[in-house]
């Protein structure tokens, strides 16, 4: 349902408790209720500290979601913020987690002891995956209290994939860190998760985006998108590293081309964040400045909406 079709029939609504015998009991309660805004982060590595920029309006203007979903680096970033984090508390972890110039891919280069990785990983051949996430999960654990969902003080779900059937599956109960395991568990770099009898891998296989599973609940949807953007280069060779991912990106964003065709979000957003690969933590500043635009007209759209 679009924007406008729901303030048309809000106004509808009104008319009719307005003149009902209950006019004045009805009329004080719906004065008493806010709007409801759904948040949908989505999938898309580095690019998605994005999604900062976006949480930094909503803390200008003092508006909070009523509930979060996420995808991969949407549901980490969605998880900061549903356990009571600013953005600009979210901006400092984040700042620290790439301070060290990191790009975990430019350092898997062989050392006289094997791979030389960054402190926040550790190589998981074994299970499936080239790196083990546990380290850097603890390391999001030491900035929040939250532990389980039931804790968090805003609604969140997290988006993963089920691998033998790929079905979405959404995680919103029970231990918040294993829920984000499985939603970041990029195939071939993270290793799957085993919980509650599927294995688990990155919610971008799936649902890079899942704005849907807000539609109906709320009054305002607002979509994120962090899939990046591809332009042609002089060259013809793209090196593997490079092809790998953006193949990847190039899945997901068919998958939300998809959606979009038939159903889309009350406001999409897609930040300018070209030239970032999976893993450039360590261009936090650039992200950000890049998505600034997109955060800009995000802003304009919340507040025509509180006009309404």
């Amino acid at each position: 349902m679009t924007q406008s079709m729901k303030h048309m029939l809000s106004i509808l609504l009104s008319t009719f408790i307005l003149l009902s015998p209950f006019a004045g009991a009805a009329s004080a309660q719906q004065t008493s209720t806010a709007p409801s805004i759904g948040l949908a982060l989505g999938s898309g590595g580095a690019g998605g500290l994005a999604h900062i920029s976006m949480l930094q309006v909503f803390d200008d203007l003092k508006l909070k979601p009523d509930q979060i979903v996420g995808t991969s680096i949407g549901a980490v970033i969605g998880v900061l913020y549903a356990a009571g984090l600013s953005a600009a508390e979210i901006e400092e972890i984040f700042d620290q987690f790439g301070g060290s110039n990191l790009d975990t891919l430019s350092r898997l280069a062989l050392s006289d002891n094997g791979l030389n990785l960054s402190d926040f990983f550790d190589v998981d051949i074994d299970n499936g995956g080239l790196i083990d996430s546990s380290a850097f999960l603890d390391f999001l654990a030491g900035k929040i209290k939250a532990r389980t969902f039931e804790d968090l003080t805003i609604p969140m779900g997290v988006v993963a994939t089920d691998y033998w059937s790929g079905e979405t599956i959404v995680l919103n109960k029970g231990n918040l860190f294993t829920a984000i395991k499985a939603s970041i568990a990029v195939p071939g770099l993270f290793s799957p998760v085993a919980h509650d009898n599927h294995l688990l891998i990155d919610g971008g296989t799936s649902s890079p985006l899942p704005y849907n599973l807000l539609n109906d609940s709320h009054d305002l949807v607002i979509a994120i998108d962090v899939t990046g953007s591809r332009a042609p280069a002089d060259k013809t060779e793209v090196e593997l590293t490079k092809l790998f991912f953006k193949a990847f990106e190039i899945m997901q964003q068919s998958i939300i081309s998809a959606r979009m065709s038939h159903n889309k979000p009350d406001i999409y957003l897609k930040p300018d964040i070209s030239n970032i690969r999976l893993l450039h933590f360590n261009r936090l500043k650039q992200i950000l400045k890049q998505a600034q635009p997109a955060a800009d007209k995000l802003k304009q759209e919340l507040l025509q909406f509180q006009e309404i």
